[in-house]
């Protein structure tokens, strides 16, 4: 569709809806996808089957040297039962943002809304350099750029189901020079077509601000850019409320994650209690519509069929937890529902 068809709406993979449509959304998650490396892949050791046995072990990292089978989500059928458990505990949409390096599936998300009843919108472009293939380091903004704007406006990956959104776009710390050419090409196609940006930022404090301030210097509206895994990057007030300022939309996505062990770096990863006094924080500075959360599963170890949380968490857990935290009904809708609206109509 062109972007006059597409004004004023949001694009599922079923096609565009209403905004009114859109309910309680999840705006970053994973359902189906590999995130293995992809160097790793021709000869990844896929480890033992998931069992409640091991599920906890796997999860915290030791002992279990190789789980390959962990980072695959690839089973069309549970994918599905998965996703209609979390209708059943309230939930109506989800944004999923497999972009390219992370063997994204259009139909199969196709089956799965059919099949559920539940809105998904999908991300296109490219996550971060080392996902993507070799050619694309020769590659220009503008070969970018027309790239995103056939993945929204014709379809994505080979199939005819467009994208609704353009993300997750890949950063790493020091960030790389395809990954800010895959970005630059990120704001010409929102331009384009009126869509707006989740970006998966590099693992460093400073570094969701870098992008805040690339945006601005490429004069692109930040209004338009979230800005993912907030909960494993900015751990302090002043950084986090500073980054609101810009006008940026920060995303809580690892809801659900209650150990404080991170595998991927030395951090100490915050419970959901501590999300919510995060959160809390920039509501009380003014910024109730720059925040939007999820669980970013992108592990079959946290599916509810392999011992996890499920994409059911936030509605079933969370939730609650907020409203005994003094949270209003209007705050939480404007998380789940306003805010995730605003974001995912076409402009």
């Amino acid at each position: 569709m062109s972007r006059p068809e597409l004004k004023g709406k949001i694009q599922t993979v079923l096609g565009p809806i209403e905004p009114e449509r859109l309910g309680r959304t999840l705006m970053h998650e994973h359902v189906l996808c590999d995130i293995r490396p992809p160097g790793t892949r021709s000869d990844n050791d896929l480890g033992p089957e998931i069992t409640l046995e091991n599920v906890w072990q796997i999860n915290y990292g030791h002992g279990i040297k190789r789980a390959g089978r962990k980072y695959m989500l690839d089973l069309e059928d549970i994918a599905t039962r998965e996703v209609a458990m979390m209708k059943h505990e309230g939930g109506d949409a989800i944004v999923e943002l497999s972009c390219g390096g992370l063997s994204p599936d259009p139909n199969g998300l196709r089956r799965i809304a059919a099949g559920t009843g539940v809105h998904l919108v999908m991300g296109c472009g490219y996550y971060v350099n080392d996902y993507q293939d070799p050619r694309n380091h020769d590659r220009t903004v503008e070969d970018f750029a027309a790239e995103m704007i056939g993945q929204i406006h014709d379809g994505a990956w080979g199939t005819d189901v467009c994208a609704g959104m353009i993300g997750e776009i890949g950063c790493q710390a020091p960030w790389t020079d395809t990954e800010k050419r895959v970005m630059q090409g990120a704001f010409i196609a929102a331009r384009e077509t009126g869509a707006s940006i989740n970006v998966h930022p590099g693992r460093d404090p400073d570094q969701p601000q870098e992008v805040a301030d690339f945006a601005k210097a490429a004069g692109f509206p930040t209004e338009r850019i979230v800005i993912s895994h907030i909960d494993r990057t900015i751990f302090d007030e002043p950084r986090l409320l500073k980054l609101a300022d810009s006008g940026i939309t920060v995303e809580f996505d690892l809801f659900g994650q209650e150990s404080s062990y991170y595998g991927l770096s030395d951090i100490d990863m915050p419970n959901d209690a501590t999300r919510l006094k995060l959160i809390r924080a920039l509501i009380e500075a003014g910024h109730l519509e720059r925040v939007v959360i999820s669980h970013d599963i992108c592990y079959r170890t946290r599916l509810a069929s392999f011992g996890g949380h499920g994409y059911g968490h936030i509605f079933r857990n969370v939730v609650p937890m907020m409203q005994k935290r003094g949270y209003s009904e209007a705050e939480i809708d404007a998380i789940l529902v306003g805010n995730p609206r605003r974001l995912l109509t076409f402009v």
